[in-house]
């Protein structure tokens, strides 16, 4: 069924908008729809989602498409339990509820009892938790609670015994939570923006606050400010026995600065200088601080620092090897080692001196997280989750190294239907880049299989096995769901990370398009009938590729996309990508940046694929001015019949804390736009 557009709304473009960047004249006919309260930007949106709206209304098998995608997420989701003193707190969602419900139980054997429901915060379910931090004598619990998507937060506190909300707001908080000290807590917040400039104007000398329960914001502590420094982050962390506090600070969104002061203590020394490498702290207490780092160390170490010592010295404790160790977790006298090989989740176990104990045994290929508690809780809860199933909750006994399933959803399709397997393939350069592969049993690789290729690449981010109903509705099909490991991100390790950004991003690029040839070539699918998405930094990486490759792929969905990488930085928090991309404010970068910046190498009158751009009015993370400028320069420049439209959620952000219904709703669209575009036939299940 072929359906027409049968027009794009006009988009003004502006002749006269251009920049002179080192002598390089770039125009920017669009820059008007960066400004997105304006009355001409807001006709735009409406008109764009009317089309785009008109466009999937006529797809025949969209409302069945939905109808199943509701009965997949329609399943019980449960969270870690955390235990704090006498309190067991865990979260779950019976199904297609917005949000998920945070649930107390007073041990032993107590009844489980409402803590928290955000459902309850606004009408539409929009409203979300971010953070949940308990205080240190188990009295009261800090959340963040953000709204319609945005990366803005308020803190609240409630009362554990009570499950009363104190009157306490702590509001202007950005990408923290609350670190509970004695008394109150630390946190890191902005200034107040401008009404105009709330979701885009950049955002800068952030700092370190203490909240004493009971009071005004208004009567907060500054603790730590740079003001000769203003665009760095700075995170609050403290020793379990409150004696040292310690101030992470990044130019980005990576390598870190550690300062660290002791009770008592006015000023801040800087623990670990530099910028070059990150420090993580694990756990500190009694002066024994454990540190996850990658200085000198591409796949990360545990390293212990005598804070007491005149000369603090990091000393390995558990020392790198040849598999990233990306996450460590302290509790029930055990050091849990998190370690990724090939992308999937290895944990070894250590005692507190750092001797190994022993490897857990894991379900099959997949993540694992976890591991939290006390050092004296007698259990500690983990997780594991791969593609063809939802998360698993195992309870790990530490005297015997035994785990018991302790929490599995109950679904309503067989995991054991589908088939995860990795592939390797060759990149333009000949690296050797990882690929999961999934679908149904029995699938022939005949290359007329549609295939869904999905990467991110990008900010030392590992992409590891995930659970989405999304794709189990893709394999139930016929589909294949493929996510690759591209260099950019963090599956193996700094070298890795650094082979894809700056000057070397390409290779990004190059690994997404290998990969797509190497599906075809291997009989998973075949030409027009790929569909390539990506989220964020994930959106530049299929912008670039759709723009390099046209050919290539038959729909592409840049997601909360990255588009335009000459101003960026201007926006929100975008000068925090400045460590990964680099600047168009350098001569040398700005170069390489206008080669492969999406919307700059968009061409007049080239025949480019069936997209469906993606974005939300209240992303504040990547401005939705990306989205708009992209979408109306490549309606204009389509020199072919496939549509190019763009999706504007509303009252919706980046993706955080985004409630079950509007997931389904995008998933739906995107579904019946990628079966439509691809001409693969959706069987209606009975």
């Amino acid at each position: 069924m072929k359906i027409e557009v049968k027009h794009y709304p006009a988009a003004r473009a502006d002749a006269s908008v251009r920049d002179d960047y080192f002598g390089t004249e770039v125009a920017d006919p669009y820059r008007w729809l960066e400004t997105s309260g304006s009355e001409e930007t807001r006709t735009w949106i409406k008109e764009e989602n009317a089309v785009t709206e008109d466009y999937l209304s006529q797809i025949p098998f969209r409302e069945a498409i939905r109808r199943r995608l509701t009965e997949l997420f329609d399943y019980p989701k449960y969270g870690l339990p955390e235990r704090h003193g006498p309190y067991t707190v865990f979260f779950e969602n019976d199904g297609l509820r917005a949000q998920s419900v945070c649930y107390i139980r007073r041990e032993p054997g107590g009844e489980k009892k409402v803590l928290l429901d955000p459902n309850t915060f606004s009408s539409d379910g929009t409203a979300a938790l971010m953070s949940f931090t308990v205080s240190r004598d188990n009295r009261y619990a800090a959340y963040g609670v953000s709204s319609a998507g945005s990366d803005w937060q308020q803190i609240r506190i409630v009362d554990l015994d009570s499950r009363q909300v104190l009157p306490d707001v702590v509001g202007r908080v950005k990408f923290s939570e609350a670190v509970w000290a004695d008394g109150g807590f630390y946190y890191s917040r902005y200034d107040e923006p401008e009404a105009a400039g709330e979701f885009s104007a950049a955002n800068a000398c952030q700092k370190v606050c203490f909240h004493r329960v009971g009071t005004s914001q208004a009567e907060d502590e500054r603790v730590f400010e740079d003001p000769k420094h203003p665009l760095r982050y700075f995170t609050p962390y403290v020793s379990r026995d409150g004696e040292y506090l310690f101030v992470l600070a990044s130019e980005g969104t990576s390598g870190t600065e550690v300062y660290c002061r002791r009770r008592g203590e006015e000023e801040f020394r800087v623990l670990f200088p530099g910028f070059r490498y990150d420090y993580l702290p694990v756990e500190c207490e009694n002066g024994r601080l454990l540190m996850l780092t990658n200085a000198d160390a591409p796949m990360f170490r545990l390293t212990v620092t005598d804070l007491t010592a005149k000369n603090p010295v990091a000393a390995d404790l558990i020392p790198a090897s040849d598999r990233l160790l990306e996450r460590v977790s302290v509790s029930c006298g055990r050091i849990f080692a998190m370690y990724l090989r090939d992308a999937s989740s290895e944990v070894r176990v250590f005692d507190r001196e750092g001797r190994f104990l022993h490897a857990l045994a894991l379900p099959a290929v997949g993540t694992v997280t976890g591991f939290g508690g006390g050092p004296d809780d007698p259990t500690t809860f983990y997780s594991f989750v791969s593609f063809n199933s939802p998360p698993v909750i195992f309870e790990y006994y530490p005297d015997t190294g035994a785990s018991t399933l302790f929490r599995k959803s109950a679904t309503n399709f067989d995991p054991d239907d589908f088939v995860v397997e990795q592939r390797f393939f060759e990149s333009k350069d000949k690296t050797r880049i990882p690929m999961f592969v999934c679908y149904r049993k029995g699938l022939r690789r005949n290359g007329k299989n549609l295939a869904h290729l999905s990467g991110y690449g990008g900010f030392d981010i590992s992409r590891t096995p995930a659970f989405s109903p999304a794709d189990v509705l893709l394999m139930e099909q016929g589909g294949v769901y493929a996510s690759v490991n591209l260099r950019g991100g963090g599956e193996y390790g700094e070298a890795w990370h650094r082979a894809g950004m700056l000057s070397e991003k390409q290779n990004v690029f190059d690994d997404f398009m290998a990969a797509a040839d190497f599906l075809i070539a291997e009989g998973y699918t075949g030409p027009g009938k790929i569909a390539a998405s990506g989220g964020s930094n994930g959106g530049l990486l299929v912008g670039a590729c759709l723009v390099q490759r046209p050919d290539l792929y038959t729909v592409v969905f840049p997601r909360v996309g990255v588009l335009d990488m000459l101003r960026y930085h201007k926006f929100t928090v975008g000068w925090g990508w400045v460590v990964e991309y680099g600047s168009s404010d350098n001569a040398e970068q700005f170069a390489y940046l206008l080669r492969y910046s999406p919307l700059h190498n968009i061409r007049q009158g080239v025949r480019y694929p069936s997209v469906l751009v993606m974005t939300a009015d209240h992303d504040d993370r990547v401005v939705p001015a990306h989205s708009f400028k992209f979408a109306a320069t490549l309606q204009a420049a389509q020199g072919g019949p496939n549509p190019v439209l763009i999706r504007i959620d509303d009252r919706a952000g980046h993706g955080a804390g985004k409630p079950t219904g509007k997931m389904i709703d995008e998933w739906t669209d995107m579904y019946a736009f990628m079966f439509h575009e691809t001409e693969t036939p959706f069987i209606t299940r009975k």
